[in-house]
């Protein structure tokens, strides 16, 4: 992969946009991109690595099954 400078184009996902867009690196930390600009919308924001967020269902879904395994672990015996 090329070495990355500030200003090159690479793709991202958008949270205003909600789609993969082409941003403009904005900082970079360790030569990977840590801040970019969306080309779209001009919002600024971490670089996500193309990662599109989990839904507030699935973010829903997980918090139940979690709190569904920390209900069923038994609580410590006090001596």
């Amino acid at each position: 992969m090329p070495e990355l400078r500030l200003g090159d184009e690479i793709d991202d996902y958008c949270v205003k946009c909600r789609r993969l867009t082409n941003h403009a690196i904005v900082s970079l930390l360790d030569g990977v991109a840590a801040k970019v600009r969306c080309k779209s919308c001009y919002g600024d924001h971490d670089y996500r690595r193309e990662e599109i967020p989990p839904s507030k269902r699935e973010l829903a879904k997980r918090k139940e099954l979690f709190n569904a395994v920390l209900a069923n672990i038994a609580p410590p015996e006090e001596k």
